[in-house]
């Protein structure tokens, strides 16, 4: 993965969910891939979440990804947006609920 700022998120991502024993999966990108889907796709205690990753805060997910992320919530998923540490443990103390709340 290139060194980018967005790289790096998706790197620290990759750490947060394996650290977490998330199931997760990176989706093709390019003319083998679709268009908009979260650059991460994962299953937490049987819920799909999709988790597109941004360089910064500034940075916002395009109308594609927009539709695509309330596609996936539409169906019963959840979507998150990450750009920095803070937002990465977002979604990493949704994980722990979800499986603390599944293991009841």
């Amino acid at each position: 993965m290139a060194s980018t700022p967005e790289g790096r998120i998706k790197r620290q991502l990759d750490t947060m969910l394996k650290a977490e024993g998330v199931w997760y999966y990176c989706p093709q990108a390019g003319p083998f891939g679709v268009a908009g889907i979260p650059d991460r796709v994962c299953v937490v205690a049987g819920q799909f979440v999709g988790i597109e990753c941004k360089a910064d805060k500034s940075k916002e997910p395009t109308e594609l990804q927009k539709l695509r992320m309330a596609e996936i919530t539409k169906a019963g998923g959840k979507c998150f947006v990450v750009y920095d540490h803070e937002t990465i443990q977002l979604v990493r103390s949704y994980v722990r609920e979800k499986l603390v709340a599944g293991s009841s």
